[in-house]
C-alpha cells in the first residue's frame, strides 16, 4: 500500500511539467516562435530590386519569343516557284501561325501544374528555397530552348520555363506588400509589375538585336546566363518571415505556435488527465516517427484537404472572382498584343523596325502607366472600392484610344493614340494585384496570387495567341484582327465596374494578432509531445 501511495501522483505538485503551461510560458513560446530577426542582407528596397530583376528577366523571355529576330517568319514561295528561306524559330522548324501561337503558350503547362504546389509548400518550406528550385528549372529550360532541334523539343522546354515563374509569382507580391511603406504599398506593387511591360519591351529589342546579329539560339542562352545568379541566390539567401506564417527557420514553429494558441486555454483540463495524455502522446509520437512506406502520410492528406478548403474560400469570395474575371479579359488582349503586336505593326504600317517601335512604346508607357496607377490609388487612399473605380475607368478609356489607333490610317496617328491607350491600360497593374492581396487573409495570399496568375494565363493570354493566329489565318487582315481583339478590353472595363458595387472588405490584417496560419486541431502536434521526446530535459526541469 505504501508503494502504491508513492506511485499516486500529487495533484498539488507539478509532476508533469510537460503539460502544465503558465500564461507566461505560452507567451514566451509564442514570441520565440514568431519573432524572427531580419537577416543581415535584408532591406525592403533591396528585396524589391531583387524581385524586380527576376520579374524583368522572366518577361524579357516572353518578349524575346515574340520578337521578329527570335520568332522570325516561315519559308515562303512565290507563284513563279522562287522560295525564300525563313528566319528565326518559325523558319527553322517551318511553323504555321497556329503552331507558333501554341509555342508562345506552352509555358502555361508548367505554370498550371506547379503554381498550386509551390503555393501550398510555402506554408512549410522556406520560400526562398522554393524560388531557387524554380529558377534553377527555368535556367536549364531556357538553355534547352537554345539547343532544341524541332517543334516538340522547344515546346517541352517552354513548358518547364513555366515552372520557374510558378515558384516566383505566388511569393514575391506578398513579400513586397509586407515590407513596403504603409502609404506606398500600391506604388511598390506598381514598380514590381512595371517589370512586366518593361521586360516584354526589352525582350523585343533584345531578341531583335541578338537574332539579327547572331542567332535566335543565342538569345535563350543569354537569358539562362542572366538568371543563373538569382537561382543560386535562392539557395543561399536566409529566409524572411511572411505575414500569416510562422518563421521559416523553424519547421515546427507553425504547428507549435498554433497549438499554444488553440490549446493554451485548456491547460488545466489537460493537467487533470496527465496519465491518459502521456499514453496518448507516446503512441502518437511513435506513429508520427514511423517511416512512411506503404501508406500515404496524414500530413499529405491534410495538405490536399487544406488546399481544397482554401480554393473553396477563394471561389466563394465575390470580390476576388470579379477581380480575376476582369483580369482574364484584360490579359487576353495584352497577351495577344505582346505576341502579335510587332508582326501586326509590320504588316499594317510597313514598319521595318517594328520590334524597336513596339518595344519603345511598351517600355515607356508600361513604366509610366504602371507606376502612375499605383501612385494614383495611394493618393486616393488604397481601398478595394477605389481600386475597382480606377480599374474600370482606366481600362475603358484605354480601350477607346487603342481601338481608335487601329482605325487610324497613318503611322504617326497610330503611334500617338496607341501610346495613350497603353499608358492608361498599364495603369491597372498595381490596383488589380492590390485587390488580389487585400481581399483575402494573409495566409491565403500566396494561393490567391498563384491562382490569379494561373487563371489569367489559362483563360487569357494562353488561348488568345493561337486564337488570334486562327482568326488572322481566316480574315487575312491584321487591322480587322486587331480591332476585334481590342474590343475585348471594353468587357474587362464592364466587369471591373461591377466590382465597385460589391462589399469589399480589406482582410489583409485579420491574422495580425498571431501571424500564423490556422491549422486544423486534429492535424497539429501538441506542444507537450515535442518535449516528451526529450526525457532528459524533462528530468532536469
Amino acid at each position: 500500500m505504501a508503494a502504491m501511495a508513492e506511485e499516486q501522483p500529487d495533484p498539488n505538485k507539478e509532476s508533469n511539467p510537460i503539460v502544465r503551461l503558465s500564461s507566461e510560458t505560452v507567451m514566451a513560446a509564442t514570441d520565440s516562435n514568431l519573432s524572427a530577426p531580419a537577416p543581415s542582407w535584408f532591406t525592403p528596397k533591396r528585396l524589391l530590386v531583387i524581385f524586380c530583376i527576376i520579374n524583368l528577366l522572366n518577361y524579357l523571355d516572353r518578349g524575346a519569343m515574340a520578337s521578329n529576330g527570335v520568332n522570325g517568319s516561315r519559308k515562303t514561295c512565290t507563284k513563279s516557284g522562287r522560295c525564300s528561306s525563313g528566319s528565326g524559330i518559325q523558319g527553322a522548324f517551318n511553323l504555321n501561325n497556329f503552331e507558333d501561337g501554341v509555342l508562345s503558350s506552352a509555358f502555361m503547362v508548367g505554370l498550371l501544374l506547379a503554381s498550386p504546389i509551390f503555393a501550398s509548400l510555402a506554408k512549410s518550406v522556406n520560400p526562398f528555397r522554393l524560388i531557387g528550385v524554380g529558377l534553377s528549372v527555368w535556367t536549364v529550360a531556357a538553355a534547352g530552348c537554345g539547343f532544341s532541334f524541332n517543334f516538340w523539343s522547344i515546346t517541352i522546354c517552354r513548358m518547364f520555363v513555366g515552372v520557374g515563374e510558378a515558384s516566383f509569382i505566388s511569393l514575391a507580391a506578398p513579400f513586397i506588400d509586407d515590407n513596403a511603406p504603409v502609404t506606398q504599398k500600391t506604388a511598390w506593387l506598381g514598380i514590381f509589375y512595371m517589370c512586366i511591360p518593361s521586360g516584354i519591351a526589352v525582350g523585343y529589342v533584345y531578341g531583335g538585336l541578338v537574332g539579327d546579329h547572331f542567332s535566335w539560339r543565342y538569345a535563350f542562352w543569354g537569358e539562362a546566363i542572366l538568371m543563373l545568379p538569382f537561382a543560386i541566390l535562392g539557395f543561399i539567401m536566409k529566409p524572411l518571415q511572411l505575414k500569416g506564417f510562422a518563421p521559416a527557420k523553424s519547421n515546427n514553429a507553425e504547428t507549435a505556435t498554433e497549438t499554444i494558441i488553440q490549446e493554451g486555454q485548456d491547460t488545466e483540463a489537460l493537467n487533470g488527465k496527465d496519465g491518459a495524455l502521456s499514453m496518448r502522446a507516446d503512441s502518437k509520437y511513435q506513429t508520427s516517427n514511423t517511416p512512411s512506406g506503404s501508406t500515404i502520410s496524414p500530413n499529405n492528406v491534410n495538405q490536399f484537404s487544406r488546399f481544397f478548403k482554401d480554393m473553396k474560400v477563394l471561389l466563394c469570395n465575390n470580390v476576388y472572382v470579379v477581380n480575376v474575371l476582369g483580369y482574364i479579359s484584360y490579359n487576353f488582349v495584352i497577351g495577344a498584343y505582346s505576341y502579335w503586336g510587332p508582326k501586326a505593326g509590320y504588316n499594317i504600317y510597313n514598319m521595318s523596325n517594328a520590334d524597336l517601335i513596339f518595344g519603345g512604346i511598351t517600355i515607356v508607357c508600361g513604366i509610366l502607366g504602371t507606376i502612375a496607377g499605383g501612385c494614383v490609388l495611394d493618393f486616393l487612399t488604397s481601398t478595394i472600392s477605389n481600386a475597382f473605380k480606377l480599374l474600370s475607368t482606366a481600362t475603358f478609356l484605354g480601350a477607346i484610344f487603342c481601338f481608335s489607333a487601329f482605325c487610324c490610317k497613318r503611322l504617326y496617328g497610330f503611334l500617338a493614340l496607341f501610346s495613350i491607350g497603353e499608358l492608361l491600360v498599364f495603369a491597372t497593374q498595381g490596383p488589380v494585384n492590390y485587390v488580389c492581396l487585400h481581399c483575402v487573409k494573409p495566409s491565403l495570399r500566396p494561393l490567391s496570387m498563384a491562382m490569379s496568375t494561373v487563371a489569367i494565363h489559362i483563360f487569357g493570354d494562353v488561348p488568345s495567341s493561337p486564337l488570334v493566329g486562327i482568326l488572322q489565318d481566316r480574315v487575312k487582315n491584321w487591322r480587322e484582327t486587331a480591332l476585334i481583339l481590342t474590343s475585348i478590353l471594353f468587357l474587362a472595363a464592364v466587369i471591373w465596374f461591377i466590382g465597385i458595387f460589391l462589399h469589399g472588405v480589406d482582410r489583409s490584417n485579420e491574422e495580425d494578432e498571431h501571424h500564423v496560419t490556422r491549422i486544423d486541431r486534429s492535424n497539429t502536434t501538441p506542444l507537450f509531445e515535442e518535449k516528451t521526446a526529450d526525457p532528459t530535459e524533462s528530468a532536469s526541469t
